[in-house]
């Protein structure tokens, strides 16, 4: 039997982040990954590194995590390909304005500066060739994004530096509390553990349920397309306000697009199966936002399996029935920027045994208790 003081269960980016803050703060870590790290969701992101546009509860754990981001090599050895070229969310009518700036309004009274609303103009010089039917923008300029490869890289040769040991082809087949400790079935064999992470993504729900804890969670097929490369013409990452779209250029010159577009899954079978009218959709949108990109072969496409809670909240902290569980999962397709300060969160709080104030909103509580009060 092998007896880390912890173990974590899921090998994405938050897995492998609250593993590297662990091991590095003194603790035996390890680590079970059912298929190889960053099978899922990690590795299929659009890796946006964004505070702009985020519910307001997340922004206090979000903000810690753009700090992080802008020195990120000295928490992995690699700058993961981030480049904090700015965010930007535009809007076509004077409907979508008035709300944006009581957005942004709001923010700044509850302290938050990371936001600004720029007029056409600026727009323009932003992002020259942007249609004209774009009026303005709500503008994050310290955002960027990073390359999704090189932060699996970077991550998991971090946490394997400071001891942690991963296992992949490892999944959990059981749970059970012995005394102080966890028993731990896997096919990497039998574990004990003082404390377990749940950090299983799409399948977080599945593993609380394990010890008896129902948390309600469905899932998300996320698609990306990339074109053909181009000469630089875009650099902060572009939304639109209303739709389901995302639109960078890659270091390489390629278009990178996303933003939401939904293909179908299958949990079970941990498949994703891609939808052309959708993927048609988002290529449409894209096109209309810049109108020079029409024409442009697509070079392929993908999708990622990740979990979504009902209020697309994730789900960070103590289980609500078992003792020394910890869960970190369900970012419903937003949690890749607050991976280095959601993993020194959860390190934290598994070290000291109480979530951080940042971890409030976020705890598994804020569903079982709906439950019982209806």
């Amino acid at each position: 039997m092998t007896t880390p003081d912890v173990l974590i269960i899921g090998g994405g980016l938050h897995g492998l982040s609250a593993a590297l803050h662990l091991a590095r703060g003194g603790a035996t870590v390890s680590l079970l990954e059912r298929r190889f790290v960053g099978r899922h969701a990690s590795g299929a992101s659009a890796a946006g590194v964004r505070t702009l546009g985020r519910n307001p509860l997340e922004l206090p754990l979000s903000m810690g995590a753009m700090q992080m981001w802008h020195s990120i090599s000295d928490l992995v050895g690699d700058d993961c390909g981030f480049v904090a070229q700015g965010q930007l969310r535009v809007y076509e009518t004077d409907t979508q304005a008035d709300r944006e700036l009581a957005r942004v309004a709001a923010l700044r009274a509850a302290g938050h500066e990371n936001e600004v609303m720029i007029d056409q103009q600026t727009l323009r010089g932003l992002v020259p060739g942007i249609n004209d039917k774009f009026i303005g923008a709500c503008y994050a300029p310290t955002d960027g994004a990073a390359d999704p490869h090189r932060t699996l890289v970077a991550f998991r040769a971090a946490a394997q530096q400071a001891g942690v040991q991963l296992h992949e082809g490892s999944g959990v087949s059981a749970l059970s509390r012995d005394g102080s400790r966890w028993t731990i079935d896997s096919e990497a064999g039998r574990f004990s553990a003082a404390s377990v992470i749940n950090a299983s993504g799409a399948w977080g729900a599945r593993v609380a349920s394990l010890v008896g804890e129902e948390i309600p969670m469905a899932a998300k097929a996320s698609m990306m397309m990339v074109t053909e490369r181009i000469e630089a013409m875009i650099r902060p990452v572009v939304s639109i306000v209303g739709r389901s779209l995302s639109f960078k250029q890659s270091s390489q010159g390629t278009l990178v697009l996303g933003g939401g577009i939904q293909g179908r899954y299958d949990l079970d079978r941990e498949e994703t199966t891609l939808d052309f009218r959708a993927l048609a959709a988002g290529a449409s949108a894209a096109c209309e936002l810049m109108p020079a990109v029409r024409g442009l072969r697509i070079n392929r496409c993908w999708s990622g399996l990740e979990g979504k809670t009902p209020d697309l909240l994730p789900v960070i902290g103590p289980s609500t029935v078992a003792a020394g569980l910890y869960h970190v999962f369900g970012f419903s397709g937003h949690g890749f920027q607050l991976v280095p300060a959601a993993g020194a969160a959860v390190a934290e709080m598994v070290a000291t045994g109480r979530p951080p104030a940042t971890l409030s909103p976020f705890s598994a509580a804020r569903f079982t208790t709906r439950d019982v009060a209806a």
